[in-house]
């Protein structure tokens, strides 16, 4: 990877909330070192640049791409081929290009009924005429253009092969900041970056074995909403006190932030190493808290659970062994490319 030229960086934003982008802001002064061993390309965030400016750059010339976000539209899938074609390392980065994150969930819906919602069914719309979204628009300036929604949110190595995957939502600034020492260390031959297809800048085991609360026997009639809870004691583990918490499941590398603040871990490391499906694993570990061999008892006590598709499948839908709804799925039209 050793180069006399000035390394390329590049950093895109696909279908996401933008929190990746605020988070490679905060690795602060760590910023100048990035400009000093980078030449900074592409990052439409931060500089003005163009998509042709891209086109034009020889293949394989970008170093180093972190692409954030899913492949919700036509748009993200064409920049995720065109990024992957420029680039030699490309960094599935944050939660969303890894695992999907909250915008996957729209995999349990259909787009048709998404769109009625929006445009017509939410209590905060007004739009008596009806007008929707479309692909073309004939205007006085000439043709425009909207990208075309996909039926199901796909995350990035669903589309084109990615080199390493960085989760988090975000990343933690610490993490971000050790993963661009590696890869300048690994430009001047100092370092080894592992090998393709890893995971980076997060941990091999759970976020359980980060958090410093108390485990004891696993005993709970009924799961409750943190803030209904009406004290928490701050040792024992989340989980033993009903609190529905995914830290059994999810990959570490976080500190254990949430749980550490009485606040339950709610999943955006995904799944920790060798978990297949996020979601069955944590069913798995929810079930070994009840205290009861009653199938009705057990029943009643996992009802107590609000959103289990929002518990078990917030940041991982689309990349689980479920990954859509048969609904979102009728509508699958093929333009994706399919692992």
């Amino acid at each position: 990877m050793t180069t006399n030229a000035k390394p390329k960086f590049a950093m895109y934003w696909a279908s996401s909330c933008g929190g990746c982008e605020i988070a490679v802001l905060n690795i602060h002064e760590k910023l100048l070192e990035v400009d000093e061993a980078f030449e900074v390309v592409f990052w439409p965030v931060a500089m003005d640049a163009k998509v042709k400016d891209v086109e034009a750059l020889p293949d394989q010339s970008i170093t180093l791409t972190l692409f954030n976000g899913g492949m919700r539209t036509a748009e993200n899938a064409e920049m995720a081929h065109l990024m992957r074609r420029k680039s030699q390392i490309l960094v599935a980065f944050g939660s969303c290009a890894c695992e999907g994150c909250i915008p996957g969930l729209a995999n349990l819906s259909s787009i048709q009924s998404m769109l009625d919602y929006n445009y017509s069914g939410s209590p905060t719309t007004e739009n008596p005429q009806d007008i929707r979204p479309q692909t073309n628009w004939e205007a006085p300036e000439g043709k425009l253009h909207l990208p075309a929604l996909f039926s199901v949110l796909q995350t990035l190595d669903q589309v084109v092969p990615v080199d390493y995957f960085m989760p988090g939502c975000p990343p933690e600034s610490k993490q971000i900041a050790a993963v661009i020492d590696l890869v300048v260390q690994a430009l001047h031959g100092q370092g080894t970056l592992p090998g393709r297809g890893a995971t980076i800048g997060a941990g091999l085991s759970t976020v359980c074995d980060e958090c410093p609360r108390t485990r004891n026997a696993k005993q709970i009639h009924k799961f409750m909403r943190v803030q209904n809870v009406q004290e928490i004691d701050p040792a024992l583990c989340l989980l033993e006190q009903g609190i529905p918490c995914n830290g059994p499941a999810t990959r570490s590398g976080c500190g254990a932030l949430c749980p550490n603040a009485s606040a339950q871990c709610a999943g955006c490391y995904g799944p920790a190493e060798g978990v297949i499906d996020y979601g069955a694993r944590l069913m798995s570990a929810f079930a070994s808290v009840i205290d009861s061999n009653d199938p009705v008892e057990i029943g009643h006590i996992l009802d107590g659970i609000p959103d289990p598709a929002g518990q078990f499948y917030r940041f991982n839908l689309a990349k689980s062994l479920l990954r859509a709804s048969k609904q979102a799925w009728i509508g699958y039209d093929g333009r994706q490319e399919d692992k």
